[in-house]
């Protein structure tokens, strides 16, 4: 049809072009049919479509003729004075008009563009491509063989040729773009790098990839028999919540992470971290990335299984260096038992027997015999591995049981030992084995630095107050070797250890204990000797 009359340009042929243009959504099929069907109707020798490419225009076919035939190549490259007349290509874009030159070479507003000059170029039409006032792209048609090619009637078809261009591309692009996101999708869920699934509001489950389907047991059949139900998959206590998020879906569109849990196929439950998101607004289909959380979970027990353990471990180590002060505590009360039992006995001896000294007699020993048991159940208590076991605690009282634990290893060393408690300490909730073993670290670790000390008294300092938070403070000071500055945060990370001997776990567990009853543990330096450790918690709310 290259060079048709304007009169053979009927109805007829118009309605077809149309058709060929507006019919096809395919990118590449409709810019070839849109190049041939323009260079055909206009008669030109040379055309190109321009198409936005973010901030720049880019040439994204471009067609020719030779003899009777059109040949179409697509393209993607930016537009340059080297292929058009960039200069009619602008005025078109800014003003959205087309522009026709009959002989651009003659006096024309453009006939000092470079490429206008270099080509001798005769006929031009640049056309907009243009969709309820949006600007799509630009059509450009050259015919160098003689003036006036491009006629009225024919520019009138062009026109409406541009019109159904304009629409037609939008659509290719939409097209496009929709079979871009279904391939990607497809690819994101066949990938099963995690669990995926496709579902409707109403509970349906559409589509799911393997890794979804082996996470819970099921399999394609499952899928295809239509049994599959988000609702039924998951534990009857989570529905209200799930009921809930499924009510913020529809308002946001989007559900973010959290975790809840699935039910297998054989019964047992999955731990799972669940996102949700919708294809569009306001649709009742939406994807699910699911993440199975199995393994973590059984990571994360055996780390809290490993650190009660390690914690229980470091006790027992701890506890080795109190044996001295566990026999003077214990010895104490039995040699009083052996002097009053005997006592007693002197007392039955008499004639008539003295029974008002017996019975005083009597009566020491039932209280040293408590005496020798609560030592020997503190011991107990501190050795038995046992769950947390949370309570109403008097630290001063924690702390003068915890002394009284440590009086052998103090004589030992020749070790002064000092309390400043504050009256008005507050309460703390909190596990007393646990906190004992705070105690007990951070006075044996301050025994520990003073041992070798020599020059100047050797005296442990325990005091407690109520910080300006109100929370309740605890401070072991000791006039020992000191610490270096680069140490003071080292300390407590697990295995650094400054004694050859020793683990580098007492510390790290101290800080554990101690922020696991939310509050906090630090060190600092003690003028002009020694270290000072102190933790602070938060006080009991009636």
């Amino acid at each position: 049809m290259i060079g048709v009359p304007v009169e053979h340009l009927d109805l007829a042929t118009v309605i077809a072009v149309s058709q060929a243009v507006s019919g096809e959504v395919v990118l590449d099929k409709l810019l070839d049919t849109l190049m041939r069907t323009a260079l055909e109707l206009a008669g030109a020798q040379r055309g190109l479509l321009i198409l936005p490419r973010g901030t720049d225009q880019h040439v994204v076919a471009e067609a020719t003729t030779c003899g009777d035939a059109v040949t179409v190549h697509l393209r993607d490259h930016s537009v340059t004075t080297a292929v058009l007349p960039v200069s009619m290509l602008r005025h078109v874009l800014r003003t959205g008009e087309n522009i026709n030159l009959d002989n651009a070479t003659a006096q024309s507003p453009f006939s000092a563009d470079p490429y206008i000059l270099r080509r001798h170029a005769r006929s031009m039409l640049c056309l907009p491509l243009l969709t309820q006032a949006k600007l799509v792209g630009v059509l450009y048609l050259e015919n160098n063989l003689a003036p006036q090619a491009f006629a009225p009637k024919r520019t009138a078809v062009l026109k409406l040729l541009a019109s159904q261009a304009a629409i037609a591309l939008e659509n290719a692009y939409l097209y496009r773009d929709l079979k871009q996101r279904e391939a990607t999708i497809q690819r994101l869920v066949k990938a099963n790098f995690i669990g995926i699934f496709i579902w409707r509001l109403d509970g349906r489950i559409l589509e799911a990839n393997d890794a979804f389907l082996h996470m819970l047991g099921y399999d394609r059949e499952d899928l295809a028999s239509a049994c599959l139900s988000w609702a039924d998959l998951t534990p009857p206590e989570w529905h209200d919540r799930d009921a809930r998020l499924a009510q913020e879906f529809k308002l946001n569109g989007t559900v973010p992470p959290f975790e809840k849990e699935f039910v297998h196929k054989d019964g047992r439950r999955v731990p799972v971290l669940i996102g949700s998101a919708t294809f569009e607004a306001g649709e009742d289909q939406g994807m699910s990335f699911v993440l199975n959380l199995t393994e973590r979970k059984r990571a994360e027990e055996a780390l809290h299984q490993a650190q009660a353990q390690l914690a229980h471990v470091t006790r027992v180590t701890t506890l080795s260096a109190l044996t001295a002060s566990i026999a003077h505590e214990v010895n104490q009360p039995l040699a009083s038992i052996v002097t009053n039992a005997n006592s007693a006995l002197r007392w039955l001896d008499r004639q008539p027997p003295d029974l008002a000294e017996v019975r005083d007699a009597v009566g020491s020993i039932v209280q040293a015999g408590h005496r020798a048991g609560s030592v020997i159940g503190g011991m107990r208590a501190l050795f038995r591995k046992t769950t947390a076991a949370t309570v109403l605690l008097d630290l001063n009282g924690l702390i003068e049981d915890t002394r009284a634990l440590v009086h052998g290893e103090v004589i030992r060393h020749q070790i002064l030992v000092r309390t400043d408690l504050a009256p008005d300490l507050p309460s703390v909730v909190g596990d007393r084995v646990h906190l004992q073993q705070v105690l007990l670290n951070l006075i044996l670790n301050g025994i520990e630095a003073m041992k070798e000390v020599a020059g100047h008294r050797r005296e442990l300092l325990v005091q407690s107050r109520r910080d300006p938070s109100g929370a309740a403070l605890v401070a072991v000071q000791d006039t020992g070797i000191g610490l270096e500055p680069q140490a003071l945060e080292l300390m407590f990370e697990a295995f650094y250890t400054t004694k050859a001997e020793g683990l580098g776990m007492g510390l790290a567990i101290c800080r554990t204990i101690v922020e696991a009853h939310r509050g906090r543990l630090w060190a600092s330096a003690n003028a002009p000797f020694g270290a000072v450790f102190q933790f602070a918690l938060p006080p009991h709310q009636n």
